[in-house]
């Protein structure tokens, strides 16, 4: 074999695995620009039928073709509503669209009566006509919890029937609960409506200057509603 043959070879040898590798980090950059730009589909919305701060019954039917948040809450609670209320008015006004909504269930409905989820919907200021506190049975309201898979306090336990998670869950206008993917690129499933600590929001504080999950929260309804 010539001199020149041998030295070719030896280039393409180089070549091959340095294409390879860009041909790799090309799909990781894809891959990671789909991820950040897409949203995972969690499941179809829970069905429910539930009362309004102004009598009016609301359903999940009544909430298609809307962008909407939901969060489970009471307006006595003296701890991580008040929080989640603020990071609620905060998206509220930020996202200023018709085509936005809110859907607070309230676990206490023996308390939140339509009348009084009025007097606390004026209370914290709310602005849009799609920001529904809701109320009803209580039984029924765990079983909605329960389908959507989030956290509420068993009823029959007096220490445990008014926890609840604060965490939300975001429904695109086709009734799919929505959410993005980690650094890992494994979805969220749902997002929290509390304040931290720290930036990274690893550190739930009531009073924590921080809320990350609220800023992304903007950044995937704005994407929801184009």
């Amino acid at each position: 074999m010539s001199k020149n043959k041998k030295t070719n070879n030896s280039k393409n040898k180089v070549i091959i695995p340095i294409a390879v590798i860009a041909l790799l980090f090309l799909g990781i950059g894809v891959g990671m620009a789909y991820f950040k730009k897409n949203l995972y589909t969690v499941m179809k919305v829970p069905q429910f039928e539930l009362t309004d701060q102004n009598n009016k019954k609301i359903t999940d039917k009544d909430m298609l073709g809307k962008v909407y948040l939901v969060e489970f809450f009471f307006s006595r609670c003296p701890t991580i509503c008040p929080v989640m209320n603020t990071n609620m008015r905060a998206i509220e006004d930020e996202i200023n669209s018709p085509d936005f909504g809110i859907i607070s269930i309230s676990i206490d409905p023996e308390n939140d009566t339509p009348q009084t989820l009025k007097e606390h919907a004026e209370r914290i200021g709310v602005k849009s006509p799609n920001w529904h506190f809701l109320t009803g049975n209580r039984d029924y309201i765990g079983k909605i919890a329960d389908q959507f898979n989030i956290y509420v306090g068993d009823k029959e336990d007096e220490s445990e029937s008014l926890n609840h998670s604060g965490m939300i869950a975001l429904v695109d206008k086709d009734g799919n609960i929505r959410c993005r993917y980690n650094k890992d690129n494994m979805p969220i499933l749902y997002y929290s409506g509390l304040n931290y600590g720290d930036p990274e929001g690893k550190t739930p504080k009531l009073n924590g200057k921080y809320h990350p999950d609220r800023e992304i929260l903007m950044e995937d309804i704005k994407k929801l509603l184009k």
